[in-house]
């Protein structure tokens, strides 16, 4: 079930996908909460610290990412119509 919405096309709501040719924002997705349906983009675009946690990451690299979560936590709360709640989800 693919969804078109503004000249882009989405696997489904809230399915994010990497939009490598945006200027900005490394990823996309078409949120939906109750009737409500939003485009949400988020995460810079070559962002070094994107991914999940892996076995064995450095100090530093958790210290970033905590830092991220505490930062953003409000915002991240907010649910599935913030940036933050995706770029938690995908990114960190």
């Amino acid at each position: 079930m693919s969804i078109d919405y503004r000249g882009e096309t989405f696997a489904g709501y809230n399915k994010p996908k990497r939009t490598p040719d945006h200027p900005k924002k490394s990823h996309a997705v078409l949120a939906k909460e109750g009737k409500t349906i939003k485009l949400i983009r988020f995460g810079e675009q070559g962002a070094k610290t994107a991914g999940k946690p892996k076995e064995g990451e450095s100090d530093k690299m958790k210290k970033k990412r905590a830092s991220f979560k505490a930062r953003h936590g409000k915002n991240i709360k907010k649910g599935k119509l913030s940036a933050a709640y995706w770029a938690d989800k995908e990114k960190w």
